[in-house]
Order: C-alpha cells, then structure tokens, then sequence
C-alpha cells in the first residue's frame, strides 16, 4: 500500500502543480493539473489514493511508468473514461461526483461509479503494458463467453451468449471490455467472488491473491422445471450430493432432428442422508438431468430454422423421471446413462459451470455447429480444465460418447450386460418393447389380426373398441396401458396442429382472442428457459436475496399459468379439426371402456 504524503507538503506540490503541469502522485500514476484548481487537485489525489491500495500489488506494480490521469469536458456523455497512449481520460462530472462525497453515505453508486471508471482504465493499462495477458488468455475467455468453435478451423466464436444477468452489457463488446469490466467488481464488489466464482478464482490466481469471499448462500442456483407436474422451483444444489455425472444419451429415431441422439448430462444425486456412495443410483427422484435444448415457444420445429439459428439453445435443470417418460414412453427411444470419470472438484467445477450457464446463457440452436452436442462439449471443456486438453469436439451425440469413451473418460462397459444395465439405471429401455409384450398378451387372448402395437395404434379409436368388451382382466390391464399410449400420442399431434395452423401469420380472425390468450400463456412461460427474467437486477449467481425473491415469483407465475391452462384447453380444443376431436373423444371412451371392465372383472374376482 502507498504512504500518503505529509499534508504540508500535499499542499505544497499541488500549489506548484497548477503551473508546473503533471503532479506525481504515490504511485506511478501522475495527475494533470493543468486547468484545476487547487481543490480539484486535492480531490484527484484523494481518489488515486482511495482506488491504488484496493488493486492487487502486482497490478499496481505493473502499471506502465508515466501514465497520467486527466480530467475531460469533451468527452461523450455515454463515456465513463478512456485511455490514450499514456493518458486516462476521465469526464470532469465524475470529479464533480467525487468532490461531493462527504455529503453523500459512503457506498452511494455515484462513488462507485468513480471508482470504477478509473479502475476500469487502470484495468485496460495492466493488460496492454503486459501483452493482453488476461484479455489473450485462453482460459479466461473460455471462462468469459467467447467460446470455441467445434469446427476445427473457426477459432473461437465471435459473438459472447452470456448476455443474460450482466455487470454491464459494455463487457461483451470484446474480452478486453470483459476484463476491464470484471475486474472493476473483483476489486469493488466483495459479492463477485459468489456471483463469478470461477473468475474470481482466476483473477486471484493471476494476480497471486488469496481467492477470499464473503460468505455466499448456501449451494448453487437452478429453476427446477417438472413440466409432468406442472411445477417449478428453486433448488440450491450441493455440488457434495452429487456422487457422479453420468453421459446421457438419448438413442436416435427416423426423425431428422433425431437421427443422431440427443446428449444430456445426468446428475446422480443423493437422497438426503444417504452417505455419497454407488447406492444414490438408486435415488432416481432425486436426480437430474443437464440438458441444451432449441426452445420452441410458439411454433412447431423447423429444419430451417434450425440450420440458420432461429431457435434460443438454453440450458434447462429436469428431472430424471420426467426425461425417462419423454423419451422411452413417448418418443419410445432408449436412454443410455453412461458414467464419467470425474474427480469430486472436477464434479463440482462442472456444476458451477452449468449454473453460469443456466443464468446467463442464452445461445442460439444451429442444426450442425452449435447442437446440443456441442453445447454439451463447450460445457464439459470449459467446466472441467483436463477436458479441455481432450480433443472430444463432435457435432453429433454419438460421436462425443465415442470420443469421450476413447479417451477413457466415459465407461461404456456398464452396458455389456444387458439386465445389469438396467437393474442400475444404465439403461432405459423404450417402451415399444414393451408395448409389444402387452400387445402379445391382447393378441393371444384375442386372436388379433394385428402382428405388433405400432399397427395396433394405428387402428382408429373405434376400430379397437370392437374388441374391449371381449378382453379378459390381464388382457384389459394391457390394452389400458396401450390406449393411454395412444393418447399422448394423439395429444402431441394435436398440439403440433394448433401450432401449424392458428400460432401462425393466417390464423383465423374468429379464434383471434383465444389465440392472444395462449400466446400470453406461452409468453408466460418463457422463465421456464430463462429464469434470468424472474430478478432482473442484479448478475452472476443469484444471492439469498435473489434467491427469495425468484421463489415468490416462479409460485406466482406457476399458480398463474394453472388457473389459465384448464380454460385455454377447453377453448382451444374447440377449434381442433373435427376428425381430430373425434379421435381424441373416442380415445377417452375407450380408456372408460376398459376402466369399467376391469373394475367389474376384478369385483367378479373378488367374489
């Protein structure tokens, strides 16, 4: 820290400093008194004095000698300083600002505000006279938004996505702007270690300074989203409860958006007190899954716009059984849960990597080079160091697992044994084995004419009632589970269909009050992806302030969207192609149907 000067002799060097030009401070950085009066000068040096011992020692040491601070009247009103050649430049209404300090409190943002334009140019000076050290640092900019590219030739991306809870959106213009901008809150703001933890760490280690924080609330921030229940909620993640982090692979179908899988990340989870051991694999409730996705809010999926990035890539906290039912019961694809070999540290360096993102990242989906196998890659490289050494980059979820498993760090062995796989949650098997099954045991018993369930769904509701009354308790207990497919079937083509028909530009002008309706509902649900939107203010991870405040919010807008939902559904079914009702009316008589005849076979049974 610098010692300040005797007050006499202050004085004395500042009187002389009116007409002998630059005046030295304690430090290297000089003052031009040129056109100040003598209160001016005093002010200056309070502020050099206030700003120099809060920086690192070897940043203040590696300051570039004979640079000089000078107050402007010409500089632009949206500039807060600049720095030319050796000159920091700063608007006189800032000296302004600090001369009237003692009548403000001491943490007033119109200090901070001074302090941190002239931390912000002392910032730029450190990393020029040192060749862009931090701004050039690979790490850093990983760290920072400005990833790299999964083509091998294209570098790094040149647009930063971490545009959501920013400091100041002026950080995302370019990383010497990211470093200068940050760097203001690591030296002012005693909470930047717990809103940017894994910068902080890096700043700290850069400047060779002990990484101290205050205390930060407890665990890391996620919107759990339970799409099944209709829920959504604040989880704070303990990064110790997570005993492993398995490569989650959904297998592909004949969908072009399908073909090659979709990659998730599974969180294996613990349940409370359970010790962190192979046994929280059982605790399927309790785990989650990591996973990019193209939200889609109000129109159907387009190839098109999937190749030109029209759809937001945004990383959504779900649960495990809710991923198990989209995929194996209703895309009827298989689930493979391959385990990484993580240390613990790596596990929860990962973790605070995903929560970064989950707050801050709002990318955007292209088909090809930023997929959700990319997105996975970027997480895994940027989350865990020693991968990022690892040349894993793929454009496909098949070919990432190869990579990973070539490199030793996914096991595939696990799924060697078909049953084993499966008793561990390994593998999730698609229904439409099962499926099946159950059709087999309806045809035996029958004599259906059908050969499997996919032809058996197919048969229109009414063809497949002639044969209900005829079914025996077992054979009604499969065709229960068979018909209650085919409905969430017919129910995602007739959500697709409305989204074809009426969310588009030629919408019928007779169900326009309806449609504003859902598109509010649909707007409504939009913190789903971006939970940013529920604490505007503020950056970094959520806070215990935040926190509260995101809970309310997130209740609110739940307990909203459920009162809406049931009178949307009813209002928008109305207009629904009549042969589509009909499916879906005669779908419900058959599960009444055999609803009916299963409770009478089973009361002739019991007696």
């Amino acid at each position: 820290m610098s010692l300040r000067r005797p007050w006499g002799r202050r004085i004395a060097v500042l009187l002389l400093g009116a007409w002998l030009g630059p005046v030295a401070t304690a430090s290297a950085l000089e003052v031009d008194a040129a056109g100040l009066a003598p209160a001016d000068i005093a002010a200056t040096h309070a502020l050099v004095d206030d700003v120099l011992p809060r920086l690192p020692e070897m940043w203040r040491k590696g300051l570039p000698s004979g640079l000089i601070l000078q107050w402007r009247d010409d500089l632009p009103p949206h500039v807060a300083g600049r720095r030319t050649g050796g000159r920091i430049l700063l608007p006189r209404r800032l000296l302004q600002a600090w001369q009237a300090r003692d009548a403000v409190v001491a943490d007033d943002a119109s200090l901070l505000a001074v302090r941190q334009a002239l931390v912000h140019e002392l910032a730029h000076s450190y990393d020029r006279a040192h060749g862009n050290a931090l701004s050039g640092d690979a790490r850093l900019r990983d760290l920072a938004g400005w990833q790299r590219s999964v083509l091998p030739l294209a570098g790094r991306r040149s647009r930063n996505d971490f545009v959501a809870r920013t400091p100041d959106p002026y950080e995302l213009e370019r990383p010497s702007e990211f470093v200068a901008v940050n760097l203001e809150h690591f030296v002012l703001d005693p909470t930047y270690g717990c809103r940017r933890p894994a910068l902080h760490r890096h700043f700290a280690a850069h400047f060779n300074v002990p990484a101290t924080m205050t205390a930060c609330a407890p665990g890391l921030p996620f919107l759990d989203a339970d799409a099944e229940a209709g829920d959504a909620s604040l989880l704070a993640l303990d990064p110790s409860r997570v005993y492993a982090i398995d490569y989650l692979l959904a297998e592909g179908n004949t969908q072009a958006m399908s073909r090659w899988g979709h990659s998730m990340l599974r969180l294996v989870i613990c349940a409370p007190g359970r010790t962190p051991g192979p046994d929280c694999r059982f605790d399927l409730t309790h785990h989650r899954v990591l996973s990019f996705r193209a939200f889609v809010g109000d129109v159907q999926i387009s190839g098109w716009r999937g190749l030109t990035g029209s759809y937001p890539s945004r990383l959504f906290l779900l649960p495990l059984d809710q991923v198990i039912e989209e995929y194996t019961r209703v895309e009827l694809r298989g689930l493979q849960s391959i385990p990484l070999r993580l240390e613990h540290a790596e596990i929860a360096g990962l973790l605070e990597r995903a929560a970064q993102l989950h707050w801050s990242y709002d990318g955007r989906y292209y088909f090809i080079s930023n997929n959700c196998a990319v997105e996975t890659w970027k997480l895994l490289h940027d989350g865990v160091p020693r991968l990022g050494a690892e040349r894993l980059a793929s454009i496909t979820p098949t070919g990432l697992l190869e990579k990973l498993a070539r490199r030793g760090i996914a096991d595939r062995r696990v799924l060697d044994d078909g049953d084993e796989a499966r008793r561990l949650g390994h593998y999730f098997e698609p229904m439409s084995a099962r499926y099946d099954a159950l059709f087999d045991v309806a045809r035996e018993a029958l004599s259906l004419p059908q050969t499997d369930a996919q032809t058996w769904l197919s048969l229109s509701p009414t063809e497949r009632a002639t044969w209900l009354p005829q079914a025996d308790l077992r054979t009604s207990a499969a065709l229960l589970v068979l018909e209650n497919a085919a409905q969430r079937r017919q129910q995602l083509l007739l959500r697709d269909e409305l989204k074809r028909r009426y969310l588009g530009r030629n919408a019928p002008d007779d169900i326009a009050q309806a449609l504003q309706a859902l598109r509010a509902w649909l707007g409504d649900t939009g913190f789903v992806s971006r939970p940013s939107e529920l604490v505007p203010d503020g950056y970094g991870l959520p806070q215990t302030d935040e926190r509260m405040r995101i809970a309310e919010e997130a209740r609110a807008r739940v307990t909203r969207l459920r009162e809406q939902d049931g009178a949307l559904r009813n209002q928008l079914e109305r207009w629904l192609p009549a042969d589509q009702r009909e499916v879906l009316r005669g779908i419900e008589a058959n599960l009444e149907t055999i609803g009916a005849r299963l409770r009478v076979l089973d009361a002739a049974g019991a007696s």
